[in-house]
């Protein structure tokens, strides 16, 4: 894709990610028409030199690349469904940059391309802070022609460096999945890990001692959990727990286990909903550990 003023990009949710990534193409010059709920969040990106645009169906209307961030996987099917599918057009693209469902992303996919349009998945790690800095993690998936195409306006939301094409449409969802997991069940290990020591008699505190002992190098990982527990005894850690389920719906649909991840969802989701992971109630793994 040739770096033009004259191409017309789309941004679709302006949050904590999506407003930095949004500005970050304003910035390299592109004309971007942007749209978000939030008055706010909208106007921030408009003060950018974003195009405000009065819907969402009227940016996808308009651009011939339409980016989407969106803080949940079923915001992004009902967007899908209820404005994306119904105005897209033949040759025109649209890339997913948030966490969805694999399964759901083929079948999208497919919808998509019914229609003469694609859809890539594009899911991004990094943060708040890489999507200002720009730079993402980037897990590409779809059709790689048109990956190829787009992937200079990846460029600039993530760095050269740090983007994948991955295979085809749902593959990029599936690496992000490896992110997400080895985050979760990491988190996780540490947590019980230090839940050990708690039941069994020896303070958090203790444990930050133990391990923290020399150069912050040798620190073990657990250090950090330690000190949360001893400054607060109801800290709580995420696990991705919302995210678990579409893990373990890919590998039940590929005919395979994936045991550690549903331990670690089927404990969790026995308990309260007692505090908020990735903007959505959870319970926390770490009360759990305490109570039971």
């Amino acid at each position: 894709m040739n770096h033009t003023t004259e191409t017309a990009l789309g941004f679709l949710g302006l949050g904590a990610m999506g407003g930095p990534m949004a500005r970050r193409l304003l910035a390299a010059g592109h004309r971007v028409q942007v749209f978000d709920l939030s008055p706010e969040r909208l106007a921030a990106v408009v003060r950018a030199g974003g195009e405000p645009a009065s819907e969402a169906a009227a940016v996808v209307r308009q651009a011939a690349v339409v980016f989407t961030s969106l803080p949940t996987n079923e915001v992004f099917l009902a967007v899908a469904a209820e404005v994306l599918l119904p105005h897209a057009r033949p040759g025109q693209v649209f890339v997913d940059l948030g966490t969805t469902i694999p399964g759901e992303t083929r079948r999208l996919a497919a919808a998509f391309a019914a229609v003469g349009a694609t859809l890539l998945d594009v899911p991004v790690s990094g943060g708040g802070a890489g999507a200002e800095n720009g730079r993402l993690r980037m897990f590409a998936g779809g059709d790689e022609a048109v990956f190829r195409q787009v992937r200079p306006l990846l460029v600039i939301l993530g760095g050269a460096d740090r983007i994948t094409y991955c295979g085809p449409s749902g593959c990029g969802q599936i690496a992000k999945g490896v992110n997400q997991l080895k985050s979760a069940l990491g988190t996780a290990a540490m947590v019980e890990a230090l839940a050990f020591a708690v039941r069994a008699g020896v303070p958090a505190a203790t444990i930050a001692a133990a391990f923290g002992a020399g150069s912050p190098e040798e620190a073990s990982g657990i250090v950090k959990y330690a000190r949360a527990v001893a400054a607060n005894p109801d800290a709580h850690f995420g696990i991705k727990f919302r995210e678990l389920p579409y893990y373990l719906a890919e590998a039940q649909a590929g005919g395979f286990s994936l045991p550690l991840t549903a331990a670690l969802h089927a404990y969790c989701d026995r308990g309260e909903r007692v505090v908020i992971d990735d903007g959505r109630p959870a319970p926390s793994f770490w009360r759990e550990l305490r109570l039971r």
